[in-house]
């Protein structure tokens, strides 16, 4: 389930709502009513751990170097 960020261009109230692929019809700002909220570009954070990001020792998908286990 993704949390986007939004914005509102009529009030500038700044809130964050859970958007499911299956909604239907405008979003509305929870503040003012206005419709059509701006969506915000959100920081997101990830870690890691042992080596550097997207390369592993080891592989947690469970394949050997014939496949699939």
């Amino acid at each position: 389930m993704p949390l986007y960020e939004f914005r509102c261009p009529q009030c500038g109230h700044e809130f964050e709502q859970i958007v499911f692929s299956n909604e239907k019809g405008p979003m509305k700002c929870p503040e003012c009513g206005a419709s059509k909220p701006g969506r915000l570009l959100s920081i997101f954070s990830s870690s890691t751990t042992g080596t550097k990001a997207g390369a592993s020792a080891s592989s947690s998908c469970g394949t050997t170097s014939r496949g699939f286990s």
